[in-house]
């Protein structure tokens, strides 16, 4: 809307025109409308050039800041109070943000440009709102992603740890670094790196979620490969490098050369044997270590340890020899032996068979235990092969040297049971002495299966020597033998035709059993468990029974209830047949009458069985 013009202003305007007409009479008339001012004349202000006008908005565009909401832009400290800082954009009022928002920057001072998001261009009471925070969001976001993009540096401020890595502060944000992406190597204390300002590459971005992660190890690996290469190239078998411990596991010790790892196998660590690498080395200890060998890409190599000292072996006293005797310590324990350091990485090995005068199978365990002090005799060297056997056995006197005076065949001797077979029971008679009961040595009247079912392991039995072997080291015992034969008294006792009385103990498949004594059962067919009646015995029926069979060496006895009456029934017969004749005689009697009588004996015994089926 235009203003009204004053008085004044109307009066100057008709003077400039009166001068005007005044000028224009004395001008050349062409000449004074080219010239003539017309904004001048119209609107009473005098034209400003061209050139005038962008100098100004020039001036303008560079001091003054367009106010719009949600805008960052940078702005300048102008004061400081002890909760507030000041903060000049160039607009027509300052603005005033919190302290609080500068805790990362405590160094913040009057003259400092900083960014500051436009929260609101004028508030109620007409005061320019701003925040710090929020365009360090804003600008922080724009930056990481740039540096991302262009796979750029960028310097953080270690927060705190956190479960599997650590917080950093980049541009604002809290990012994340995991463990695995602080260094090439593994990091076991954390918190060295709390509080500490790196550098680090941003190497994800999870917009969606605003999540980004950084990596440390990502900067030092561009190098780190570069003298990797650089190492590789140089590598050579036999070179001793100096490393660095960098981890150790139950097989082996890896070293750090310088960017390129390398094994050390935990039977390279040491001439001696050892339990773990932790016995030799330990974390970031400096060392030197040969090359043994690496494959075609150089990307495994094997170290040596041990390799740098002389071998044990070549410093054995040439004094040992075959037949001395050595001192050392158990390293290892097998079922077939132990080994024997008798010096530092010098071992020997005592077979099984060489701890004891014993011929039965035992475990060396039986005889030593690891970290054991024992003594023993040399029995074979060869120092090019680097063996050695050795014995404890040895250092006792051999106790077969004797054997035929304290063992004679038919000699009785106490043992204890150490061991069985299917076949048998391994008696030891003293150390080193073993002898066999067969198990048909074992008993004289018991069927026995399997030795368990007459002894237990370490019992201890009365033997008999029934055979001697010096040449084969081999002792054949006995136990049934140390008592008298039950069964040579049996033989007379239940001699065939004798009769015994007794009860059915069991019915079994074809017949039935009796236990006569512990030691006899006999068995009785079904034909033979017939009583006069016609029935049959029952189980637990006592009756009299006839021994029809006795066989001492496979003890077997078989006898009959059934033979008793049928034998008395063929005397009556017998009987019955001698009287008839005897009363022919005196009659004297005809041929028929004789038959006659015979076949009525007959037929009454025909009957008999008749009526017992």
């Amino acid at each position: 809307m235009a203003e009204e013009k004053t008085t004044a202003q109307v009066e100057e305007t008709a003077e400039a025109k009166q001068e005007t007409k005044v000028e224009a009479q004395v001008q050349d008339p062409k000449e004074f409308l080219e010239n003539f001012d017309w904004d001048k004349y119209e609107q009473g202000i005098e034209r400003v050039e061209d050139s005038k006008l962008k100098e100004f908005e020039d001036l303008v565009a560079e001091n003054f800041v367009d106010t719009a909401d949600e805008e960052v832009v940078q702005g300048t400290v102008v004061y400081l109070t002890e909760r507030e800082a000041i903060i000049d954009i160039n607009a027509k009022s300052e603005g005033v943000i919190s302290l609080n928002e500068f805790r990362y920057n405590p160094d913040l001072k009057v003259g400092d440009k900083v960014e500051v998001l436009i929260d609101i261009r004028e508030d109620k009471s007409g005061q320019l709102v701003l925040s710090h925070r929020k365009a360090r969001t804003i600008m922080a976001w724009d930056r990481v992603n740039a540096a991302h993009d262009k796979e750029e540096i960028v310097s953080g401020f270690v927060k705190c740890r956190t479960k599997g890595g650590m917080i950093v502060d980049v541009f604002g944000i809290e990012a994340f670094l995991p463990g695995s992406q602080i260094d090439v190597k593994p990091i076991r204390d954390y918190d060295q790196y709390v509080n500490k300002t790196m550098e680090f590459k941003v190497v994800k971005i999870n917009h969606e979620f605003k999540n980004v992660v950084v990596s440390h190890k990502a900067l030092i690996e561009a190098d780190i490969e570069e003298q990797k290469k650089e190492i590789i190239g140089q590598l050579e078998k036999g070179q001793v490098l100096e490393g660095v411990v960098k981890n150790i596991t139950s097989y082996g010790v890896f070293i750090d050369l310088g960017g390129v790892d390398g094994l050390v196998h935990i039977t390279d660590l040491s001439w001696s044997r050892i339990n773990h690498p932790n016995e030799v080395v330990e974390l970031d200890q400096k060392l030197n270590v040969v090359i043994l060998d690496f494959d075609e890409n150089k990307s495994r190599i094997q170290l040596g340890l041990k390799q740098l000292e002389k071998h044990p072996w070549d410093a054995l006293s040439e004094d040992i020899k075959i037949g001395d005797k050595v001192k050392g310590k158990v390293v290892v324990i097998a079922d077939y032996g132990a080994f024997i350091e008798v010096a530092e990485g010098v071992e020997g090995l005592i077979h099984v068979s060489e701890m004891s005068w014993s011929t039965h199978l035992r475990s060396a365990q039986d005889f030593v235990k690891v970290g054991d002090e024992v003594e023993a005799v040399v029995l074979t060297l060869d120092r090019e092969d680097r063996k050695m056997s050795l014995g404890i056995k040895q250092l006792t006197p051999d106790p077969w040297t004797d054997i035929t005076t304290k063992y004679p065949v038919g000699s009785k001797h106490k043992g204890i049971v150490r061991n069985f077979t299917n076949f048998g029971v391994f008696v030891e008679l003293e150390e080193g002495i073993d002898g066999l009961i067969y198990i048909s040595d074992l008993s004289w009247t018991k069927k026995i299966k399997h030795p368990s079912e007459f002894v237990t392991v370490g019992d201890t039995l009365e033997v008999e020597v029934l055979e001697l072997d010096v040449d084969g080291r081999k002792l054949s015992l006995g136990h049934k033998q140390t008592t008298e034969n039950p069964w040579d008294k049996y033989e007379t006792e239940f001699a065939l035709g004798t009769v015994h009385k007794g009860a059915i103990a069991e019915i079994v498949d074809k017949g039935a059993t009796i236990d006569f004594n512990e030691d006899i059962v006999a068995f009785v067919p079904s034909r033979h468990l017939e009583k006069e009646d016609g029935k049959k015995l029952a189980k637990g029926e006592e009756a009299e029974f006839k021994i029809i069979e006795f066989n001492k060496e496979f003890k077997r006895v078989v006898a009959s209830h059934t033979a008793i009456f049928r034998e008395e029934e063929q005397r009556n017969v017998k009987a019955a047949v001698k009287k008839a004749a005897a009363s022919a005689d005196e009659a004297k009697p005809t041929l028929g009458d004789a038959n006659e009588a015979l076949q009525a004996l007959k037929d009454k015994m025909e009957a008999n069985d008749k009526k017992k089926k």
